[in-house]
This record gives C-alpha cells, structure tokens and sequence, in this order.
C-alpha cells in the first residue's frame, strides 16, 4: 500500500476517499475532510470489506481511511487491502482497539497510521495532513534525478560460516542506521533463515514470485515483502522441503529489477549453489562479500569460488571476510590462508557465541542486538564500504590479480602446518614453510 511514491502517479486517481462504520465518526470526518478541499461525499458507510469491494473495481485514491471495527483479525483482514490497492496509496486505519501491539503490526503491514475511537477532528485533521505530506516530499528528491542503487550478495563459502548472520546485519545497519530504504532477500528457499533472524513470519511471496514472475511488479513486492522496521523490507521463504526448487532464475531478475526501483539497497543473501546455478543474478551487483572460514575445505571452496566471479561477475567487487574466527584454534593460519587463495583477507570476525546467543533469543539481527560488541563495529565499516561502491565507481575497481586455480592449493602443505606444535623460536614457521614447498614442487 505504501509502497515508494513515483512523480505522476497520483494524476488519474480520487485524493482521498473513507470508509467508516458508524455515524458519529462520519461526523467527525466529513467537516475535516471538507475543509480540506475534498468531496464529503468521498466518506462511505462501511468498514474493511466494503473497501476492499469497492476498490476491487475502482482505482485507488491517493489517501484511504478505513475502518477496522467490525473486523475479528484486523491484521489477517488487511491482506485483502493489500490485493486491490494500488502502489503509493496512503492508509490510515481507524478501529476501537487500544493495543500498542497491534498498531506497530498495522504499520510494519503497511498502514500509514491507526486513529482510536471515538475520534476527534484536530486528531483527524493531522493525521491526515501527514498522510499530503508524503505525496509532497518526494517530489524534491524526484528533481535531484535517477538516484543511487547498490546491490550486495552475501556468499558463504561453506554452509554455516555466517553468511545469514552478516547479511541480515548489513541490511539491518542500511536501514535502521543508515536510513536507507533497504531490501534484504533469502534465495534459501527452503532452508533460509532471513525472516526468521528478525522474528518475522516469511509469508509465501517469494514462492509466489517463483510461480508466477508475471505477477511480479510494484504491488506485488509492496503485499509480498514484510516490514522487519520502517526502511527494512524483507522477502524470505520457507518452502515445503518436498517441493523442489523449479524456475530458470527469470523470477529472481525480476524481482532484483523491481527492487531497483523501489529500494536504494539491496542485500541478496545468496546460497553458493544459487550463485551457481543462476549467475545471470549478479549482473547488477555491485558488491560480492564472500564469507569464508580459516579451514581446508573453506580455502579450496574460496579459491573455486574467485576463480568462477572473475568469469562471470567481473565488473562487481568482492569483499572477503574471514568469520567465527578463534585465536590460535584455526585449521590454517591467516597468512596460510591468503597464500593460498592469492589474495588478503579483508576483515576477520572473531567467533562470538555469547553475541550471537543473545540475538537469536531476542530475535534480532546481531548488530542490532549487540552494539557496542566489537564484531558490531567491524560489521559497520564493511556496510561502509559496501556504500562507498556506486554504479559508477564498480567500472574503476582495478583489475584482479591472477587467481589461483583448484590445483594451486597445496593441501598437504596446509595440513602439515597447522598440525605442527607451536615453535620455540620465531624462525621455524618459515623454515616448515619452505620444507612443505620442495615436495609440492617436485610434484608438478
């Protein structure tokens, strides 16, 4: 219902337009509304379900009250709402409930405001003020031009090294921290935990999407997506685990497309068998965190895995992070690590189980649940650095250097190294360095 305002949207549609289920709030509205230069005739008797009727053959106005009180599960009824209105409608719900739970859920579904009964006309008269407001304030930002769009995957290279985790946190410090409308997709269709992190119900839009990419456009990313805060929408799933996976990847473009209109972040949290099955998804994606652990099968997995962006993703930038990171418990050193892979590691996390432990049970993302903690802060300047990456400054990343292939990791020289005890003097890593390199030469 509220979904992004676009210059021009409002020229063929009524302004505003009430459905309201008693008398005496039909006198309190309609000397508001004719004050405000609009038709009181626009004020219909009847609550929910006779909007929804009669915005089932008519075109939505600009600004909608309607009235809850004759409905037994507001939240579950406003659905309904969702399916007729057009994108950019402004509503206000009106009802007799006084329950703070149930107006933050009103709004996280899209209601611009909820007004409690018995009404009052300078209550009425602000509210709908605000709601003029909105159509108002994006017209400055519309002459500032074609704005911003940065799009970022998040890639585990290995299942549970905390790609979710990451993901859900970056697009949780855009939105909340940042004040960016942000859209965070789970491509796990089955098995994501997107939704879930924030304590949301993942509803079955991206199934929906996936069935019918037709349907995908403003309105359906608008009733599909669920509001984690004002400027975090999120589009996650939980597929029945007997029912395979089957689209060509059209439905998954579509909806990035979508979201370029409609958010100016974009955070894909991205399985590494999506990426490569559908590698036509990273073709507007400006920035590839690849999440990766200090072990062998982490390694050999980042190495395949750079090699196939430099294919086919090398206009995007990557950032690699290294988490759950122990001091000392690797299965490979740092230095080890970024031999092998050709390349430095840009940020280390250190494994947080207290942190982590404490956001699951609150139901938030990390960052939002554990500030001041130091893998808070390090989460902070990779956002930053995401955001410092634009549509035009991806053309100017300087080339990758030669990646290592498959074979360039020496398994054996690894293995060894982090088996070995702890050296007495600070010359015998290097010296079991080289010793590890004869044999691996001698080899090829």
């Amino acid at each position: 219902m509220n979904a992004p305002w676009k210059s021009g949207m409002s020229a063929a549609r009524d302004p505003f337009a009430a459905f309201i289920c008693d008398d005496n709030a039909l006198d309190t509205l309609r000397p508001v509304v004719a004050e405000l230069g609009w038709a009181p005739e626009k004020c219909a008797k009847g609550g929910l379900r006779n909007a929804i009727q009669s915005l089932s053959v008519t075109s939505s106005p600009n600004i909608l009250v309607v009235d809850l009180s004759e409905c037994s599960d507001p939240l579950t009824e406003i659905n309904g709402l969702a399916e007729v209105c057009e994108p950019g409608t402004v509503v206000i719900a009106v009802g007799q409930v006084n329950d703070v739970r149930l107006y933050r859920d009103l709004l996280a579904s899209g209601i611009h405001d909820y007004l409690l009964k018995p009404l009052a006309a300078s209550q009425v008269r602000d509210a709908l003020n605000d709601a003029q407001a909105v159509f108002s304030a994006p017209k400055a930002h519309d002459a500032q031009g074609a704005k911003r769009h940065v799009s970022t995957a998040v890639v585990g290279t290995r299942g549970g090294a905390g790609a979710s985790t990451i993901a859900t946190s970056l697009a949780w410090l855009f939105s909340d921290e940042e004040k960016l409308p942000t859209a965070l997709l789970d491509l796990d269709v089955h098995f994501g935990t997107g939704a879930l992190t924030l304590d949301l119900e993942p509803g079955r839009g991206l199934t929906d999407a996936i069935d019918n990419p037709s349907r995908i456009d403003g309105l359906f990313i608008e009733r599909a997506m669920i509001r984690a805060n004002t400027n975090l929408a999120v589009l996650s799933a939980e597929a029945p685990i007997s029912a395979p996976l089957m689209t060509d990847g059209a439905a998954f473009v579509q909806l990035e497309e979508e979201f370029r209109q409609a958010f100016e972040i974009t955070v894909i949290d991205m399985p590494r068998n999506m990426l490569i099955n559908f590698p036509q998804l990273l073709a507007d994606v400006n920035v590839i965190t690849l999440v990766c652990e200090f072990t062998l099968a982490s390694a050999r997995d980042t190495i395949r895995i750079l090699s196939w962006l430099k294919t086919y993703a090398p206009h995007a930038r990557t950032i690699v992070v290294a988490n759950k990171v122990q001091v000392g418990m690797g299965e490979i050193a740092r230095s080890d690590f970024e031999a092998s892979i050709e390349r430095k590691v840009d940020f280390v996390l250190p494994l947080d189980v207290k942190s982590a432990t404490r956001a699951a049970k609150l139901g938030q993302a990390f960052v939002e649940a554990n500030k001041s903690a130091k893998m808070a802060g390090q989460l902070r300047t990779i956002a930053n650095q995401v955001l410092s990456t634009s549509d035009e400054d991806v053309e100017t990343e300087e080339p990758a250097g030669k990646k290592s292939l498959l074979g360039s990791l020496d398994l054996k020289s690894l293995l060894s190294t982090s088996k070995a005890a702890k050296p007495s003097k600070p010359a015998s890593p290097a010296k079991t360095k080289n010793k590890s390199k004869g044999p691996a030469k001698a080899d090829a």
